[in-house]
């Protein structure tokens, strides 16, 4: 345990003495306040302009939806605390330090996770005030309502979800160990392979679709506004375990590599 601390110590080093990660986490605030304000507009515009008289928005709402552009900026900065060593050759030092490379991976993940969460709680705070403070004004219909009951579940979704998603970027880049792999692979993962599936028209690519991590997160976190067209078909739970199963799957593919092949 105490190895295991020490590498989760030097890992935590080294993310925040790189302005990369500042950068990363600043552009995934401006980037959330930004389409959550977008998407909330259109759907308090959409709702105001419907006419049903107990019509609500929930401020964090639009945040949720937003999580589909807000990834990659944290994506990103997942995929930079793996990719970056192998680049710079710092993974050999990292190795000589830490031979065991299973508690190389588990401290990056240790890392990662935490930081990801807070980044999608903040963020999403953020996001959400902006929200209520932009759209509940007459001029959006006075639909946007921010019900603590409400937001708080979402944002500790929103969160949660944030940090599978950088863990599982964290296991493809520890497979791929090359940043342009890892984006690529992360990409098709999370928005080009779902796309693809339902562009098919196939019911069975549709059912694929959904259950990838995109998806499967917009699941767990309860979305109604997304490319379906409304809620996901299946509960939050089951949403969760897909999520979870691809990050595992994902991490379990890292590892393999990482233990297998030289630095």
């Amino acid at each position: 345990m105490s190895t295991l601390w020490q590498a989760v110590q030097a890992e935590w080093a080294k993310l925040w003495s790189v302005r990369s990660t500042w950068w990363c986490l600043a552009g995934a605030s401006v980037l959330m306040v930004l389409s959550a304000v977008t998407l909330g507009g259109a759907t308090a515009t959409e709702a105001s302009r419907g006419g049903d008289a107990g019509v609500r928005v929930v401020a964090s709402e639009p945040v949720i939806s937003a999580t589909s552009f807000v990834q990659f900026a944290l994506v990103a900065l997942a995929m930079l605390v793996i990719t970056s060593e192998y680049s710079s050759g710092g993974i050999r030092v990292t190795l000589q330090a830490m031979p065991v490379r299973g508690v190389v991976l588990a401290a990056k993940a240790l890392v990662v996770a935490p930081v990801m969460f807070a980044a999608g709680v903040l963020s999403g705070g953020v996001g959400t005030a902006a929200v209520h403070a932009l759209l509940s004004i007459d001029v959006f219909g006075g639909v946007v309502v921010a019900p603590v009951g409400e937001v708080v579940p979402d944002l500790l979704g929103v969160g949660f979800f944030f940090a599978l998603v950088s863990v599982m970027t964290l296991g493809v880049g520890a497979a791929m160990r090359s940043a342009t792999g890892t984006l690529t692979v992360t990409f098709m993962l999370l928005m080009g392979l779902p796309l693809l599936l339902l562009m098919t028209g196939s019911q069975a690519a549709v059912d694929a679709s959904l259950r990838t991590p995109s998806f499967a997160g917009l699941a767990f976190m309860g979305s109604t506004d997304n490319m379906t067209g409304g809620p996901i078909p299946y509960p939050a739970g089951e949403g969760l375990a897909w999520l979870l199963a691809w990050t595992a799957a994902a991490v379990a593919a890292g590892y393999a590599v990482l233990r297998r092949r030289d630095a």
